[in-house]
């Protein structure tokens, strides 16, 4: 197994996990090379199980297919909504299935629990309009301002997960060749290639603000935080909040909702839904048709206030 101090990144004191659960979320970090954020949810998830089991005077090695049925029903009683339902299941059906392998139990108690049904919601997204009333509202003659208009030019040139984006290196990035290499889900590297205008920014942010943000000359970070490390998730996030009120712009705001962005423009100028499959990272099709609503949507909208009989 590997030693506790290999997961700093965990969420609970690796002390108040069952040890069933640290070990699966080992094995899963050393087979699968799933990332942190990953990893996280699966600890939350089998951490609040571990927890309702407890509870009920029950073991995580003796559990029914039903006892799992009443704790899904909990869940979704307590306000729980179906999509996290469905990644909760997900969760311990993966974990059950490795209990099996490793025979600590007979059978896996969560192999027959449907998931909950789905809508499929059509993403947030933004008008191209608000994208560029984004993409210039940071404040270009500081150095912070140039660094987040770089990185709002990446992220909407590329479509990057956030993740991707903040803990980019510069080794990543080939500005000669125009394409950033990315490590996405499951550790998947895919070449995502970078517009002249997201280029153009790059290479300004990287000439004239990154040395005076990096505190350690040798580090390789891409768009180093104010202590020069690799900016977390949620500092980001809220960059993206305080330009969005700068610009005027009250829609919901996240570094997925320019993601979606990204997609939606693109099908909207022709792109096909494969290409944007393999930029997106996204392993399945399936995962990537949701932007085919957004066009449909889009098709009706013009045709009812176009067409005569619309």
């Amino acid at each position: 197994m590997v030693p506790n101090s290999s997961l700093t990144w965990c969420l609970y004191p690796m002390n108040a996990l069952p040890e069933l659960i640290v070990t699966y979320i080992d094995t899963m970090w050393l087979e699968k090379g799933l990332s942190k954020n990953t990893l996280a949810s699966y600890q939350r998830d089998l951490k609040c199980l571990s927890l309702w089991l407890s509870e009920q005077k029950l073991h995580l090695c003796n559990v029914s297919n039903s006892q799992l049925m009443a704790y899904l029903s909990d869940r979704s009683q307590s306000g729980v909504k179906p999509s996290s339902l469905a990644r909760n299941l997900s969760s311990i059906k993966g974990f059950y299935q490795y209990l099996l392998r490793e025979n600590y139990i007979e059978a896996n108690p969560a192999a027959l629990i449907e998931a909950p049904k789905q809508g499929r919601p059509i993403p947030k997204s933004l008008t191209e309009a608000d994208v560029e009333a984004l993409l210039a509202a940071p404040n270009v003659a500081t150095d912070i301002g140039l660094r987040d208009r770089a990185m709002l030019e990446l992220l909407y040139a590329c479509g990057l997960r956030v993740s991707e984006l903040v803990e980019l290196d510069m080794t990543q990035l080939n500005l000669s060749a125009g394409v950033v290499k990315v490590f996405g889900k499951g550790s998947k590297e895919r070449l995502v290639p970078v517009g002249e205008i997201a280029q153009d920014w790059l290479q300004k942010y990287i000439k004239q603000a990154r040395p005076q943000l990096l505190k350690v000359a040798s580090t390789g970070v891409l768009f180093p935080s104010n202590r020069g490390q690799h900016m977390t998730r949620q500092t980001f996030w809220h960059r993206i909040k305080q330009h969005g009120l700068t610009a005027g712009i009250h829609k919901p705001l996240s570094p997925h909702v320019i993601r979606h962005a990204f997609a939606t423009h693109l099908l909207n100028h022709g792109a096909d839904l494969r290409v944007i499959q393999m930029l997106l990272g996204h392993s399945d099709l399936s995962t990537t048709q949701i932007y085919t609503h957004v066009a449909t949507q889009r098709l009706q909208n013009l045709h009812s206030l176009h067409h005569p009989r619309g």
